[in-house]
């Protein structure tokens, strides 16, 4: 168990990560002209391969870190809130950590999505000293099996580690749909996560284009069930997603490309992980008016998007600024482009 030293230390570094998110979301309400979150690729590789994803390869090479430092400081130009590194599986990056601290030096929030496999304590204690504020796991399952080997069985001890040694806010995301063959094992993953001490979620695996899909009886059950388990939620602005369970579009405005944006491996700024391919702007030459246009821009694929981020992060302006269909220009097809 943790030493009361530590643990005090732990909750002066929450309360000031409260603070700061509330500076933040106050400057989300006062002006719309900045992302409040980027995502941003440094390691397109991954050590696992999970049949649902396609969001990784296992060949490609690290973003050269004055690069990735570029990158970062144009996402503070912009005045971004929140920078979640993600991949891939952004461990294998060897200067990932001056990565982190380049975000943090820019006064932005560093958060980052890992599956977990490389958490060993030294690394712990590298990601506390460069200041990782926040980590999300998704475990899909307590047994590895042919679908995905992020497993429960696997990733325990990891989790020990964890709730031993990390100074950052850990969320654990258990999942259902996108054929996770037992959805009763999100239940048993979230249980273990709040006894550990960390925050619980349930997430919706989309389809290969990041859509929805209804779930069947058994599983909207068990997402009812660990929805009402949740506590010290990573996040509780989720309930989009009880009309995802049931199948059901949803009718919001999505600010992907503006209040939102994914930047991958080449630099290029895309709605989100599941519609790379537009707006397609290198990061380097992204502007206000970008943002601007985007966030005014309706799109195509919003009813039926899982994508929780851009929607949990899209609800900050859900009440203003209505959108217009997007415009028609020579370098833009009729449909978003999507991933093969």
């Amino acid at each position: 168990m943790p030493s009361t030293r530590t643990n005090l230390r732990r909750k002066l570094k929450s309360a000031s990560r409260t603070v700061r998110g509330a500076r933040k979301v106050l400057g989300a309400l006062l002006s719309t002209d900045h992302p409040l979150l980027a995502h941003i690729i440094p390691m397109r590789r991954c050590n696992l391969a999970c049949k649902y994803c396609n969001e990784y390869d296992d060949v490609s090479k690290p973003v050269p870190l004055e690069t990735m430092f570029r990158r970062v400081d144009k996402l503070a130009e912009l005045r971004t809130s929140v920078i979640t590194i993600s991949g891939g599986e952004p461990l294998l990056h060897p200067e990932l950590d001056e990565i982190i601290e380049r975000v943090r030096h820019n006064g932005m929030v560093a958060g980052m999505i890992t599956n977990g496999y490389l958490i060993v304590p030294e690394r712990i204690q590298r990601l506390n000293r460069a200041g990782l504020e926040w980590l999300q796991i998704s475990i899909d399952n307590v047994n590895p099996d042919d679908v995905s080997k992020k497993s429960l069985k696997v990733l325990d001890k990891k989790l020990q580690m964890l709730a031993e040694h990390a100074d950052f806010h850990v969320n654990i995301n258990s999942v259902v749909g996108g054929g996770v063959c037992n959805p009763q094992d999100a239940l048993t993953i979230g249980k273990r996560a709040l006894e550990l001490g960390f925050s619980s979620t349930i997430g919706i695996i989309h389809d290969g284009q990041g859509q929805l899909q209804p779930l069947a009886d058994e599983e909207r059950r068990v997402y009812h069930e660990m929805k009402a388990l949740e506590k010290r939620s990573f996040t509780r602005i989720n309930s989009f997603q009880d009309n995802i369970a049931l199948g059901r579009p949803n009718q919001w405005r999505c600010r992907a490309g503006g209040r939102y944006l994914y930047i991958c491996e080449d630099g290029l700024v895309h709605y989100c992980s599941q519609q790379r391919g537009y707006p397609a702007i290198p990061l380097e030459k992204y502007t206000v008016d970008d943002i601007r246009r985007e966030y005014l821009t309706e799109k195509s694929c919003a009813p039926h998007c899982t994508v929780s981020c851009v929607h949990q992060v899209s609800i900050v302006d859900g009440w203003r600024d209505p959108q217009q269909p997007a415009p028609m220009a020579e370098s833009r097809t009729s449909e978003l482009v999507q991933i093969e």
